[in-house]
């Protein structure tokens, strides 16, 4: 049976979706809606890691080889204190140009005969005749809110303020720099996306960001400070904020979102319209591309409409649990770094890669890092931290839920 789908906005989401669909049954009507000009696009590089790019060599085997092909890789993980530093190793991640990672899904899209239409922005207003609506227009998703009531959409804002920028300097690893100034502590995150470039996400509590002026500065004048402060990284490379064209890099609350559901009669959500995970865990990307197997999946498997979106709206739900929780958790690891931050370097490190546990947040830092290095050797000792860590978490979700917070 022929379906026509209508993909609102030209993010992974809809792109792989769309790849997947016409993957399945060619006959499929297909067209993704975005708002912007073609190339244009927000946002530096984006990262994925290795059992990512597993799925997506299994789904569609031509567009995750031009995928990896177009990135750059790294295995270590490295992290500055201070003066100190020390450097670890890790699990393979790889990182690309946001504006060339669209680029290849659109072009796989086209050669699969899906119709991408851009420079129109697609409302409750004028939603196109289709079968199947998909909202993947991010976070402020204007199809989710005209049914705001019926998804049950909450946002929660973050503590932290933090600004996207890129830079010149390529780091040859994950790269994690901590520095104190005379306001408090400010960070970075730092990852390669092309043999030239990398980004660079800095982060720092709201005292910081307004002792440092940070709040009020130009953008020239904030980039110029935030350069000196990490000169010990950026070794006389720039920091670079949006072009002119786009405006000024803004600094930003992260916002968490949460829908109660994800369809509403034809129309279902996808990607940040659904869902969004603190950057700190790199998963953004990878969430909206599992989002859509998933979908694509269930669309296969069941071809009642409303049966197929409740299939989806339950696999991504319980898969989301724990990736949600590790968020969560992660962020909360930066909101109260001065807890860790005065640990020697190789301990702060060992928890920083630990910061999605539900149990180190109550167990005072020297102590867990001891446990988890005797974990690693014995194995009933491993199996009741494995066994402990969710206890905890279920019991302060119930005590929050309790309490109203």
């Amino acid at each position: 049976m022929c379906v026509k789908v209508a993909c609102v906005g030209g993010g992974p989401a809809g792109l792989y979706l769309s790849i997947l669909l016409k993957r399945q049954d060619p006959s499929h009507d297909i067209t993704v809606h975005e708002r912007n000009p073609e190339g244009s696009t927000y946002g530096w590089g984006v990262t994925y890691w290795r059992g990512l790019l597993d799925k997506l060599h299994e789904h569609d085997p031509e567009s995750a080889r031009a995928l990896e092909q177009a990135s750059v890789r790294w295995n270590e993980g490295v992290a500055h204190v201070r003066d100190l530093s020390t450097r670890r190793p890790g699990d393979d991640g790889f990182g690309i140009g946001r504006h060339r990672f669209l680029e290849i899904l659109a072009a796989r899209a086209r050669s699969l005969g899906v119709r991408l239409e851009f420079e129109h922005e697609i409302t409750d207003g004028n939603l196109p005749a289709a079968d199947l609506v998909v909202a993947g227009d991010g976070v402020h998703s204007a199809l989710r809110t005209r049914h705001a009531g019926h998804f049950g959409a909450e946002l929660k804002d973050g503590r932290n303020r933090y600004i996207w920028l890129g830079t010149t300097k390529v780091f040859d690893a994950f790269t994690f720099a901590f520095v104190e100034s005379e306001h408090g502590w400010i960070w970075c995150y730092g990852y390669p996306f092309s043999p030239e470039r990398s980004t660079c996400v800095i982060e720092c509590d709201p005292g910081t960001w307004t002792g440092l002026g940070l709040d009020t500065a130009a953008e020239a004048d904030g980039l110029a400070l935030l350069e000196k402060l990490f000169a010990g990284i950026l070794d006389g490379h720039p920091l670079i904020g949006r072009s002119s064209a786009d405006g000024n890099a803004p600094w930003l609350n992260f916002r968490t979102l949460t829908n109660r559901t994800w369809s509403r009669d034809n129309l279902v959500l996808v990607g940040d319209a659904a869902h969004t995970t603190h950057y700190s865990i790199g998963a953004g990307t990878t969430l909206a591309l599992e989002d859509a197997i998933c979908l694509a999946g269930a669309l296969r498997e069941q071809p009642d409409l409303t049966q197929a979106l409740a299939r989806y709206e339950q696999r991504r739900k319980a898969e989301l649990l724990s990736i949600q929780s590790a968020a969560r958790y992660s962020a909360q690891w930066y909101e109260n770094l001065p807890r860790y931050i005065h640990l020697p370097p190789e301990q702060m490190f060992a928890l920083l890669g630990q910061r999605h546990s539900p149990l180190l947040p109550y167990v005072p830092p020297q102590l867990y890092y001891r446990i988890d290095r005797a974990a690693g050797q014995l194995e009933a000792l491993r199996r009741f931290k494995r066994w402990l860590g969710p206890k905890v978490a279920r019991t302060v979700h119930a005590r929050a839920l309790s309490s109203g917070k």
